[in-house]
């Protein structure tokens, strides 16, 4: 039996509310950090894009009560990075970022964006140290902490940021080609792993961590993972290579299982949440991010055109457990 979530409605977008005008649109992959009577939920979003048609990202925060996530307290008054410096990695964008508690602070690994010529953009992942409520950020230096090698030649982006057994594991998404589908360059990427002891040096495990069903230029990304009954579950989405901005061959969300962080088993079948019949996930549902509170498992997601109108809710009704359990 496949898992039930719940689906809530939208819950944050930029056109909800009064917002700067460098928060004008999109509220694109949702990390919580919990702060205890409050969730802080980053975010990325754009102002409208420039005279060429050209966006820039930035990452922003809202603040929800976390008994009633309804609620909104705060929206960030700045981007809690400014853009990267003229020729840098991620001079046109930090997004997405993942957020994690770390000593007495916290530490945030962030997608960073520059323009191409022969293809529209590269992404690095780059790293800032945070007070421990996690809103004044610093980068560690400018340049990224994981990028292209010779096995992973562009597209490193999507970091999430776990620690399971002592041990930090960052999960992302790298490019393995780009396809020309009618004269126009698209991305395919996998998602990948990278192993660290305290945060900042990092060993790439140097696989595809899930294997591809519609076919080889599927793309994968946003891995979430959470460890839970034992098992650890990732929750990532996944589109066509070709024609993706659409419902037929548009965003779904997949699911899969490990007991070792190595070895994944996938098993979409059993991920219990699509898109609706109606409203702002009606043609693809995209970018999860699965987290524990107050007993109950929550999952923040994107809807259509990858969270233009913002993050949508779902709480899972019974419990989380693998395929084999259910």
């Amino acid at each position: 039996m496949a898992l039930k979530w719940i689906k809530k409605g939208l819950l944050f977008g930029p056109q909800m509310h009064q917002t700067p005008d460098w928060m004008d649109q999109f509220a694109q992959a949702p990390c919580v950090l919990d702060l205890g009577d409050v969730l802080r939920v980053y975010f990325s979003c754009r102002p409208k894009p420039d005279q060429k048609g050209q966006y820039v990202s930035y990452t922003a925060f809202v603040d929800l009560n976390a008994n009633d996530f309804n609620q909104i307290l705060r929206i960030s008054d700045e981007p809690i990075l400014p853009l990267g410096e003229l020729g840098t990695f991620d001079e046109f964008g930090v997004y997405p970022t993942s957020v994690i508690g770390h000593q007495d602070g916290t530490l945030a690994y962030f997608g960073g964006w520059t323009r191409c010529e022969s293809v529209p953009f590269n992404v690095a992942i780059g790293i800032a140290k945070g007070d421990k409520h996690g809103e004044n950020f610093t980068r560690l230096g400018n340049g990224p902490i994981l990028s292209y090698t010779p096995d992973e030649p562009f597209i490193l982006s999507g970091p999430k940021i776990r620690k399971f057994n002592e041990q930090f594991q960052l999960f992302y998404i790298a490019g393995r080609k780009w396809i020309r589908v009618n004269d126009k360059p698209e991305p395919v990427y996998k998602i990948r792993l990278a192993l660290s002891n305290d945060g900042l040096n990092w060993t790439k495990v140097n696989t595809d961590l899930i294997p591809s069903m519609i076919n080889e230029n599927e793309a994968q990304a946003s891995p979430d993972v959470i460890f839970h009954n034992g098992y650890y579950h990732m929750f990532f989405c996944y589109r066509h290579g070709d024609n993706y901005r659409g419902k037929e061959k548009g965003y779904r969300i997949g699911y899969a299982w490990s007991q070792d962080l190595m070895q994944w088993h996938r098993n979409d079948d059993h991920v219990g949440i699509t898109i609706s019949e109606q409203g702002f996930d009606d043609q693809m549902i995209s970018y999860p991010h699965v987290f524990l509170h107050n007993n109950k498992l929550h999952m923040f997601y994107l809807g259509n055109d990858v969270g233009r109108m913002g993050f949508g809710w779902a709480e899972l009704e019974g419990e989380l457990v693998i395929p084999e359990q259910s």
